[in-house]
């Protein structure tokens, strides 16, 4: 740690709020949080002094109504000016719609993609989000994508160069999820191939979580593409490191958006969500990552930051709302962020 760590103050430390909405509110699922709870237990993690700075956000019911859309945008305002918080990145609601499929579903995705970078230039002019992506994803699952690989990879990237047309407009960059549970961004050959096919980096990146590429790793929904033998076991680190540098060498060019999380090497879902990485929390001891050691493989390269970005986020989705709730969360979160900025942080 750098004698100074202790004062940078960049990249901001940022809440997800959707973790109150994946995975909840359907079925048997437990029920959603509201926006408002999910910032006030924000709002009230401190650790040595050092609170959260902003949120990112998810839009789509209950937190953002899109349906009205600019009484919603002077809500977020207002709610920012009341908890003392910036608003980041957004997750764009392309569920939709697909990446793939007919023109109608393409048409539905794209259009939730200029919902978001309508919402995200509008808070920006209004002075409460100062950095940040819109997200998006394929919108498809592996299944669907593997029923023609090479055609739906094709739609993908061609639905995703009109996105970008879109946010040029809006002077918006666009991060593409890695998850194993999207089909053809479902490994992180996967993923490369399509940010190397749209070819517009200074439009789409790559949005990095820890949990979620840790499965890539292990070849989850897509073996050809896994990394760690076999035989591999957690105890062989230096097997870990290697495949960990060959897989975030790959993608750290591309990452303009990343969320610090904790991963059991399980997969995991909940609701309407498909299963993908297990998120656990910060110092759940199933954990499997050295949080902030492999944090700098992403954010440091020749041993300064890459200052690609100017926020991290937390990820934490599909947990029981009982640990939701628990302010004492938020406290370890917090903690596990502020340890990855003192290592990987800048003035």
């Amino acid at each position: 740690m750098s004698q100074n760590a202790k004062s940078h103050q960049y990249p901001k430390l940022h809440n997800a709020t959707w973790p109150g909405v994946v995975g909840k509110g359907v079925g048997d699922a437990e029920p959603c949080i509201d926006l408002v709870t999910m910032l006030e237990l924000t709002k009230g993690a401190e650790v040595d002094g050092v609170k959260f700075d902003g949120f990112d956000l998810f839009l789509a019911p209950p937190h953002f109504d899109t349906s009205n859309q600019d009484a919603e945008i002077d809500r977020i305002v207002e709610l920012c000016g009341k908890y003392e918080l910036e608003v980041g990145s957004f997750v764009a609601n392309v569920w939709s719609g697909s990446a793939i499929g007919d023109e109608s579903k393409r048409d539905a995705f794209l259009a939730a993609v200029e919902q978001g970078c309508a919402i995200g230039a509008a808070l920006r002019a209004k002075g409460v989000r100062p950095n940040g992506v819109v997200r998006i994803d394929s919108s498809c699952s592996v299944d669907d994508w593997a029923k023609d690989p090479d055609e739906n990879t094709k739609l993908i990237v061609d639905t995703f160069k009109r996105a970008c047309e879109i946010a040029m407009k809006y002077d918006e960059m666009l991060a593409m999820e890695g998850e194993v549970c999207w089909g053809g961004m479902h490994s992180w050959r996967r993923c490369l191939q399509v940010l190397e096919m749209v070819d517009l980096p200074q439009v789409l990146g790559f949005q990095a979580d820890m949990s979620h590429t840790n499965l890539f790793l292990l070849g989850a929904n897509a073996p050809e593409d896994r990394l760690l033998p076999d035989d591999f076991t957690w105890d062989q680190t230096e097997v870990y490191d290697e495949a960990y540098k060959k897989m975030t060498d790959a993608l750290r060019p591309w990452t303009v958006d990343f969320h610090v999380a904790q991963n059991d090497g399980t997969v995991f879902g909940s609701g309407a969500h498909d299963k993908t990485g297990r998120h656990c929390l910060p110092k759940d001891p199933n954990g499997k990552l050295d949080i902030t050691k492999y944090a700098k493989f992403w954010l440091m390269e020749d041993g300064k930051p890459t200052r690609r970005f100017n926020h991290l986020c937390w990820d934490g989705c599909m947990f029981p709302n009982s640990a939701m709730t628990n302010p004492q969360t938020w406290n370890d979160v917090l903690e596990a962020m502020k340890n990855v900025r003192d290592a990987c942080g800048w003035r």
